[in-house]
């Protein structure tokens, strides 16, 4: 289980790097949460290393358009 300040961080990134998407848009969001959580429960807590893989994910997050 991820500590307090942890999730706080993974919250504040996953903003950041979901900003420009729509509030409809929850399928991307989700899976750029999930790759910033599996991520961190491997252990990676850098904030600059996590919002690379945060933007990775979205760069390459599956849509039904692709």
């Amino acid at each position: 289980m991820l500590d307090a300040a942890t999730t706080a961080l993974l919250r504040a990134i996953l903003d950041e790097v979901c900003e420009s998407l729509s509030p409809h848009d929850t399928g991307a969001r989700t899976y750029v949460a999930s790759k910033l959580l599996e991520a961190a429960i491997g252990g990676e807590t850098t904030p600059d290393h996590l919002k690379q893989i945060g933007r990775e994910a979205l760069s390459e997050r599956p849509t039904m358009w692709r």
